[in-house]
């Protein structure tokens, strides 16, 4: 009894230590509060695939109503907010090089004309190939306009129209509002950046201190430094994550579906297995710019493979498999499937247990490095 007695104050004493360390520095309360919150701001809001302001210009050869109508439904959307009128065809190749608009819209003299006589009325589109995911968003945009202004024309001609009508319908996302989309995934993205920068730094600032070797050769065995070194991260990840979930669900109205039991676990396994890789990259590091770099090295691909900014399923297939190893890509499942379509615990479950293993094959390396240089 003695000795748990001892174990366990040696564990309190040195997390209270590591504790001091981040909240007594001013610098380092800055980090743990200010950019998560400000980078929440900025990824919600600006990080965002929607299509959006795009300029367009537009050269309208028709002096019918069909030419002026097709204009002013395009003032009218919120899509384009910018809308460049051109003079002559000369002016279309200097607009699209500067890429001062996105589109150029070129409207025939006989437009209005052709429609009135009830023929085929073509318009002239030329989109910047340099931008080919929003150029295609935009043609997309375009054809929709001027179809339903074609059905309106059917209708107000007493024409038939086509039977077959196609009514979408989204689960998840009716609207299909993106910041249901990206919010949600900074409650992973967020928490592993803050989790990362903690313990990356936690044996390199030490080692840069020179306190490293003083507490290699304290009573603290190995999985005790380990402990000591696991719990305040983990404890500073699991606030960072709840309460970016907080302003999600309360500043972004994104609605929240499934338990908060759920969350709390799934997010409590993902923290601990980035735990587990940030003590690795400290484990490694003999400098607080090398622990930095370590983290910036895993950071950067964890997102971009993640399926946050691109599907995973789109990537070769090598990547997919090696991809297994990213935490994030797992926890990004669970998290929006929580949100959005109350994701049942087999689901959490079958994208949660992966981070065990993660966190199971970190751990104990990082462990081992400590022992390693405890002999």
């Amino acid at each position: 009894m003695a000795r748990k007695h001892t174990t366990a104050t040696r564990l309190k004493a040195l997390i209270m230590k590591e504790a001091l360390m981040l909240f007594r520095d001013p610098r380092s309360r800055l980090v743990l509060i200010m950019p998560p919150l400000l980078q929440l701001l900025i990824f919600a809001y600006a990080a965002t695939l929607e299509v959006k302001n795009v300029s367009i210009a537009i050269l309208n050869q028709d002096n019918g109503r069909h030419g002026y109508e097709i204009v002013q439904r395009l003032n009218g959307s919120p899509t384009f907010t910018n809308l460049i009128f051109l003079e002559h065809e000369g002016e279309i190749g200097g607009v699209i090089d500067r890429q001062d608009a996105l589109a150029a819209l070129t409207i025939s003299q006989d437009f209005s004309t052709r429609i009135e006589a009830g023929q085929q009325a073509n318009l002239q589109v030329i989109l910047d190939g340099r931008r080919s995911n929003t150029a295609q968003i935009v043609a997309s945009y375009l054809s929709g306009i001027v179809s339903r202004y074609d059905g309106d024309i059917a209708r107000e001609h007493g024409k038939a129209l086509s039977p077959a009508v196609i009514i979408d319908r989204n689960w998840f996302n009716e609207n299909l509002l993106y910041l249901w989309f990206t919010v949600p995934s900074l409650v992973g993205i967020l928490a592993m950046l803050v989790v990362l920068i903690v313990t990356a730094l936690s044996v390199a600032r030490e080692r840069e201190l020179g306190t490293f070797d003083q507490l290699l050769v304290s009573p603290l065995m190995p999985h005790e430094i380990l402990i000591g070194k696991t719990v305040p991260a983990l404890l500073i990840g699991m606030t960072e994550g709840m309460v970016i979930w907080l302003v999600a669900v309360t500043l972004f109205d994104i609605p929240y579906k499934s338990s908060l039991l759920l969350l709390f676990m799934a997010l409590f396994i993902f923290i601990l297995s980035v735990v587990g890789v940030g003590l690795f990259i400290s484990a490694i590091s003999k400098t607080q710019q090398q622990a930095i770099l370590g983290a910036l090295v895993f950071m950067v691909p964890a997102v971009a493979l993640s399926g946050y900014a691109a599907p995973v399923e789109n990537m070769p297939q090598w990547l997919q498999l090696a991809n297994e190893i990213n935490p994030l890509k797992h926890f990004m499942i669970t998290i929006k499937g929580l949100f959005l379509k109350d994701m049942p615990l087999a689901e959490v479950w079958a994208n949660t247990w992966p981070l065990l293993i993660i966190g199971s094959v970190t751990m104990p390396v990082a462990g081992w490095y400590f022992n390693k240089r405890k002999e």
